[in-house]
């Protein structure tokens, strides 16, 4: 199945921004292009993989310094002929400067927000100034630097996301820019979670989560491998990162296949919920206890909303996630 024949239930937003934040999930397989590519526009305007949930036109590490000055003129005319779309569009500026210059175009308002790419304590704040110029843009803050590496610098940076005023819809986990700075790269027949990085995403959780922000999961840079893609993002779902960086549109139907959700589980999901449930009872084997299970409930039952289920028949399911 390619991205043309997914199902999307969400109706286009008019502009100048949506009525409502979106929920983090909604982005699914968010795919990068670089924005030099000349079908940026047809993709935006879902003439071409219409089936993508959400897309990010890339003016950072994916182009060249002497490709910027065209890439930013290019996507100024993009901009102009964007329409209205039911799609999350997001740009990735290349730096504190580039995202000064895009927030000046007028059309910027037709995209959902913008990706900051290397967000650290000392740049966050410059960033946020630029941003706050249209408050209602979304911003998706990127952990890719060093600071991943200390939980210290982590609470640091979170605090200074909490004085942020533009509404933070997530932020990603940058696992290729992380694994650089170590001198690696990982294997294909490895997920994420198979390298030094698994301690890291771990921390990133304790962090960022009980604070209420969100977490994308990093990109598998492989094309040729979809098992282990299936894999890493069944650990993706374990580690609660329900929304993850695509960087090709055959990965999109991989990773979002993923998503789906058991039938047993949903319905599992919805006994956790009804109205009168008991304190604590057992059900398919397992001790059910709604005090302590609903915040993962209703996420799921959110995410079959999105997603949809794997299956009608649990003893015929085969999606990687399993109850709590």
């Amino acid at each position: 199945m390619y991205p043309s024949q997914l199902q999307r239930s969400q109706p286009a937003k008019p502009y100048p921004v949506r009525a409502q934040i979106p929920c983090y999930m909604e982005l699914g397989a968010t795919l990068y292009m670089p924005a030099t590519r000349q079908d940026v526009g047809k993709i935006l305007n879902q003439q071409k993989l219409t089936g993508l949930r959400s897309a990010v036109v890339c003016t950072e590490d994916s182009i060249l310094e002497q490709e910027l000055a065209p890439a930013l003129n290019h996507l100024q005319l993009v901009l102009e002929q964007l329409r209205s779309s039911s799609m999350l569009r997001f740009i990735r500026p290349r730096n504190p400067e580039v995202l000064s210059q895009l927030i000046r175009i007028p059309e910027i308002r037709r995209i959902d927000g913008f990706v900051l790419p290397k967000v650290n304590e000392q740049n966050l704040p410059l960033y946020a100034e630029i941003a706050a110029r249209i408050p209602d843009l979304l911003l998706m803050p990127t952990l890719e630097t060093e600071v991943a590496f200390s939980r210290k610098r982590l609470e640091a940076l979170r605090h200074k996301l909490a004085e942020v005023g533009n509404p933070i819809l997530c932020l990603r986990i940058g696992g290729n820019d992380l694994l650089r700075l170590l001198g690696l790269r990982r294997p294909k027949h490895l997920t994420i979670y198979d390298t030094p990085l698994r301690n890291v995403i771990n921390d990133i959780i304790l962090t960022f989560r009980p604070a209420g922000y969100a977490l994308s999961s990093p990109v598998f840079e492989y094309l040729d491998n979809h098992d282990t893609l299936q894999r890493e993002v069944a650990l993706d779902i374990v580690h609660g990162l329900l929304t993850k960086t695509a960087i090709h549109p055959t990965q999109v139907p991989v990773i979002e296949a993923a998503y789906r959700v058991c039938q047993k589980d949903m319905d599992l999901a919805q006994q956790v919920l009804k109205e009168g449930a008991p304190a604590v009872f057992k059900l398919n084997s397992q001790m059910v206890e709604p005090a302590t299970h609903c915040a993962w409930a209703e996420q799921l039952l959110l995410q079959a909303e999105l997603y949809g289920a794997c299956c009608e028949q649990p003893n015929g399911c085969l999606c990687p996630q399993k109850s709590f």
